[in-house]
């Protein structure tokens, strides 16, 4: 039985434990859309869990493997590793950053017996935001309000290595006044990629150009995913098409904290959009 298996039916058998969940931030909710981490921890909190954020946790190390530089990722991954195992589990808004925890800190380890134990302990313990809520905690609704139709891109390193499609559908569709509309080829890359959009820019503008074809196609008044690399890529786009799209994480729509501007939008607090 796995150590998650453990404490998830210690949880079932006393509900008055609160499972003790440690909030990976990601870089870009960070510095770009700290709404979605506050979104994150009310989501998490109102599902009954105790949340706490490690001041010591930097980036996941996903540029730095992705460029191949093997050595400064297996230092960003030891440091991750340390800020999060005293918790219960590690919860990210991002299928990406999860995925990298998740999927590729045992493969920098695979010779380093000690490490490799640890970061199988973290992979087995680590979940993106709204498939641990559906999944693992068994949330089927939300109390939230947004009037309007949207459509959901799902981003690759999620679907992909996490398998996470069905479970932010489920929650919005118990969002009162939301009608997800959804558009054509929802599963297929935006073309941000991380380093990818920026070594390979005329790839990159030519997919997201399909997508955001897609996107307007359905005439939504709101874009949402799980990913914010994604939403900022595919927000710039129609930015710069003109769209009046608004662009959301899914985290801020479940939680019903659309306060903030949508992103890549200028605007005052208060806006529900």
């Amino acid at each position: 039985m796995t150590i998650s298996t453990q404490t998830l039916d210690l949880f079932d058998s006393n509900p008055k434990i609160q499972p003790n969940v440690g909030l990976f931030v990601t870089c870009l909710v960070d510095l770009f859309r700290p709404s979605v981490g506050f979104s994150a921890v009310k989501l998490l909190e109102d599902a009954g869990c105790r949340v706490d954020v490690p001041v010591s946790q930097t980036c996941c190390g996903q540029p730095a493997y992705n460029s191949g530089d093997k050595a400064d990722t297996r230092d960003i991954a030891k440091n991750t590793i340390k800020a999060f195992e005293r918790f219960d589990y590690v919860v990210a808004p991002s299928g990406s950053c999860a995925g990298m925890l998740k999927k590729h800190y045992p493969e920098l380890f695979k010779d380093d017996a000690d490490w490799l134990k640890r970061a199988n302990a973290l992979a087995e313990k680590t979940h993106e935001l709204i498939s641990f809520l559906t999944d693992h905690l068994g949330i089927e609704k939300v109390e939230a309000t947004f009037n309007g139709t949207a459509t959901y891109h799902d981003s690759c390193a999620g679907l992909r290595e996490l398998d996470i499609s069905s479970q932010p559908r489920k929650l919005l569709a118990s969002v009162t006044g939301l009608s997800l509309q959804e558009m054509n080829d929802p599963d297929v890359c935006c073309g941000f990629g991380g380093t990818f959009a920026i070594k390979y820019g005329d790839i990159s503008n030519a997919i997201v150009s399909k997508k955001t074809k897609n996107i307007v196609a359905v005439e939504p008044d709101l874009l949402i995913a799980g990913d914010l690399g994604c939403l900022m890529n595919m927000a710039g786009k129609l930015k710069r098409q003109g769209s009046s799209i608004k662009v959301r994480h899914v985290a801020e729509i479940l939680a019903d904290m659309t306060d903030t501007p949508a992103i890549g939008m200028p605007g005052n607090a208060g806006e529900n959009s």
